[in-house]
């Protein structure tokens, strides 16, 4: 594997750089009403879906046939509440190109929809929130030649966006939902302590840290990427996110072979966290309850 300009390994076991974020499964109260903001908002398009007491959908770009997003309702569930619950702080979706993102944020605009919005030096993104108060970034990402570094940490901000120039950026072409190439780019998580977070991120399931000095936070990645998952202690205080809550059911770490699947279960168990077999793969918890499904 080589090694990135940027980051501390682990000690251990090392993801493969190719490792990569799969879909992301989210409980939500009402599948219509959710529908109503991932495919007519957000331009998510349904591949599939089934009715009845367990009710869900699959959703994708336009032109793949790979599942992004999945949607299980069950009704009842309780809203997140503005503060958040430790567990899910946003789920992150990576538009191919920066015209992409112009475009969407002419839609979403055009559609009255309130977006907050950051330039992170390596990226460009907008943060919406669902009806049941999950976030979703969307985003698009620099060129990894224009990424500084400094002392082998990735620099990364919160600056404000620069809306016009994105809007410009996307021209005239108007918005068809999300294109072809779009991806689950990363998931962010808040936490009750980072050194926990970097034990089971980083020690035990293999990520590289790659930013640390960011205040409250540890951003982590697999083959010098600027980060797959982020940790934050920005919501300390808050109550556990539990199954009667909507947030995340699950999410996928996809690795390139079996024999990946196996170090990483074999790093995780040596390390003291618990996995059960999946379908190709494994699944295993971080110590807050957020569930990887670690697949081939």
């Amino acid at each position: 594997m080589s090694d990135p300009a940027f980051g501390v390994a682990p000690r251990g076991f090392r993801l493969p750089a190719s490792a990569g974020v799969g879909r992301a499964t989210l409980r939500v109260a009402d599948l219509e009403r959710s529908l109503a903001f991932y495919r007519d908002i957000a331009g998510y398009r349904v591949i599939q879906r089934s009715a009845g007491a367990s009710a869900s959908a699959q959703l994708g770009a336009n032109g793949s046939e790979e599942i992004l997003l999945e949607l299980r309702e069950q009704r009842g569930l309780r809203p997140v509440p503005r503060r958040g619950l430790i567990g899910l702080y946003h789920f992150a979706l990576l538009l191919p190109d920066r015209p992409s993102l112009g475009r969407f944020l002419r839609h979403i605009t055009a559609a009255g929809v309130t977006a907050g919005a950051a330039d992170h030096l390596v990226s460009e993104a907008l943060y919406l929130t669902d009806p049941d108060g999950l976030v979703m970034e969307v985003y698009r990402d620099r060129p990894r030649d224009e990424w500084r570094v400094s002392h082998r940490e990735l620099v990364m901000a919160s600056d404000p966006l620069d809306r016009e120039g994105l809007v410009e950026a996307g021209g005239a072409e108007p918005w068809a939902g999300l294109p072809r190439g779009s991806t689950i780019g990363h998931m962010h998580f808040y936490v009750e302590e980072l050194r926990a977070a970097e034990a089971f991120y980083h020690a035990a399931l293999g990520f590289d840290k790659v930013v640390w000095s960011y205040p409250g936070a540890l951003f982590l990645s697999a083959g010098g990427y600027h980060h797959h998952v982020g940790t934050n202690t920005w919501a300390a205080g808050a109550p556990l996110a539990s199954p009667n809550d909507a947030g995340l059911d699950s999410w996928e770490l996809v690795l390139p072979d079996p024999e990946s699947v196996r170090d990483v279960m074999h790093s995780l168990e040596g390390a003291g966290f618990t996995t059960r077999a999946i379908d190709r793969g494994i699944a295993a918890a971080d110590p807050w309850g957020s569930v990887v499904h670690v697949t081939a």
